[in-house]
């Protein structure tokens, strides 16, 4: 690893990180030098992005095993907590986790998928942001936190359900937090990638062809840039990256 890597010596937390998006901005991550910490529910699937981050000769990662839809905010003060002792520092957190059971109208749809969607999707990273927001105020590099947005004009339609209103209130947070941190170490950004080929697409669009649609690491060296300090506007700025 070269030290002129974009995230030399740095933390990054990838929450997500077993999902394709989180994957691959997991290995693209330790490319650029980072420490990466695999956050996810499936520890087998963690230990197969562990092991491929080790087989490419990337700094030592870790493995945090965490059920977003369980979690309390015990569970994410213990994460902090946990990061303080083992690195010393936090500089970086994406957050790719996303959940979606499929499309249904708000009347139809079971009612536990709308809940989970929106407690996944936008509680979970609210208490995950309580939670570490001291520990990225003190990073000596500045801090930088990526949420993954969706399209307005897509999601907030109809038959969305708990993952458009989700996607809706994590744009108002985006927005939110960008004005608190103002002037601090710390920068709240949010991308909205375009279509890629992912478990999750082939859930709701079941009937395309995945093969028209690029695949993951298509977005993941834009998710690095943006990790790497990348910045629009002071206040941080919903980015759309081409398709």
């Amino acid at each position: 690893m070269v030290s002129s890597a974009r995230l030399q010596g740095q933390v990054v937390l990838v929450v997500g990180a077993h999902g394709g998006l989180g994957s691959e901005v997991a290995r693209a991550s330790a490319r650029e030098g980072a420490t990466v910490v695999l956050l996810g529910r499936r520890v087998p699937k963690l230990n197969q992005v562990y092991d491929q981050l080790v087989a490419d000769g990337s700094p030592q990662p870790a493995i945090y095993p965490l059920d977003l839809e369980g979690a309390s905010p015990a569970d994410y003060e213990q994460l902090g907590d946990t990061l303080r002792r083992e690195f010393g520092r936090l500089d970086g957190v994406l957050f790719a986790a996303a959940e979606c059971k499929g499309l249904a109208s708000i009347e139809n749809a079971d009612p536990m998928d709308v809940v989970r969607a929106i407690h996944v999707n936008l509680t979970a990273p609210i208490l995950l942001l309580q939670a570490l927001l001291p520990l990225l105020r003190e990073s000596s590099s500045g801090a930088r936190v990526v949420l993954l947005m969706d399209s307005d004009e897509r999601v907030q339609r109809a038959f969305w359900g708990g993952y458009g209103v989700s996607k809706a209130g994590l744009q108002a947070l985006l927005r939110i937090l960008a004005d608190e941190l103002e002037g601090s170490a710390v920068k709240v950004m949010g991308m909205c990638p375009g279509p890629m080929r992912t478990n999750l697409r082939s859930r709701i669009f079941f009937a395309e062809d995945p093969a028209q649609w690029p695949a993951p690491q298509h977005y993941a060296p834009q998710c690095v840039a943006m990790l790497a300090g990348f910045d629009a506007t002071p206040h941080g700025q919903i980015w759309v990256s081409a398709a």
